[in-house]
């Protein structure tokens, strides 16, 4: 018996790996857009829409301003932590914006928005109705801050090579993320154990602190006793 064995066509393969590849991009990489009206006032409170990032990553910050008379948007990027650095600060801002920064420290990174109500064009009051502009931002963190059009274009990479250059930073940001949780978990565990030491030495003392306490009581009482005669 004679087994004919078929070889599917190169292409079709290629095909197959270019698509599991983008399933794969589409499932692995979160969407940090969101569009939302943002309220003018003379005093604005800022809106900040906070992302989580590590120590070095790359934190690319696309802002589309919409259109809106007697409005000025300001923009600043800063992280959650003690110090609050601040990593850029714009007035002003208008139209479609592009911001690349990289985070210095392990905390959030926020993006805060302040829409501050200017005066009319005579220096006169705006009139009281609300304004508002919209903003449509996009915030990409690591691996999806990352010019990948660039890149083939600059080293001549095909298609499914490309998608692979896009999967591989993926991985690497995957495996930066289970080290740093690695990290996080045995920093836990010490400090876990360093409570668990202090609790018991704790107990001790309390305990040592009782019989000190119980056998002073008897001596105090029996030497209280023998000065009132009531005991030998």
């Amino acid at each position: 018996m004679t087994t004919l064995l078929r070889r599917r066509p190169l292409g079709s393969s290629r095909l197959s790996i270019l698509w599991l590849a983008t399933v794969l991009l589409l499932l692995c990489q979160p969407s940090h857009a969101i569009k939302f009206a943002l309220q003018a006032a003379r005093f604005p409170a800022p809106k900040c829409i906070w992302n989580a990032a590590h120590p070095g990553e790359l934190v690319i910050v696309t802002a589309n301003i919409g259109p809106g008379d007697h409005q000025r948007v300001d923009i600043e990027i800063l992280d959650s932590g003690p110090q609050r650095n601040v990593y850029l600060s714009k007035k002003n801002i208008s139209g479609e914006k592009r911001f690349a920064v990289t985070s210095h420290s392990e905390e959030d990174v926020g993006v805060c928005f302040r829409n501050y109500l200017d005066p009319g064009k005579q220096g006169g009051p705006v009139e009281a109705k609300p304004r508002s502009r919209v903003i449509d931002l996009d915030i990409d963190i690591g691996a999806d801050a990352v010019d990948y059009n660039a890149i083939a274009n600059q080293e001549s990479l095909s298609g499914l090579e490309t998608e692979m250059r896009k999967l591989e930073g993926v991985v690497k940001e995957i495996v930066d993320e289970m080290d740093y949780l690695k990290t996080r978990e045995e920093r836990f565990q010490l400090t876990n154990m360093s409570t668990n030491i202090r609790v018991q030495n704790f107990a001790w003392f309390t305990l040592f602190s009782l019989v000190a306490l119980g056998l002073w009581q008897i001596f105090h009482l029996r030497a209280f006793f023998k000065r009132k005669y009531l005991i030998d």
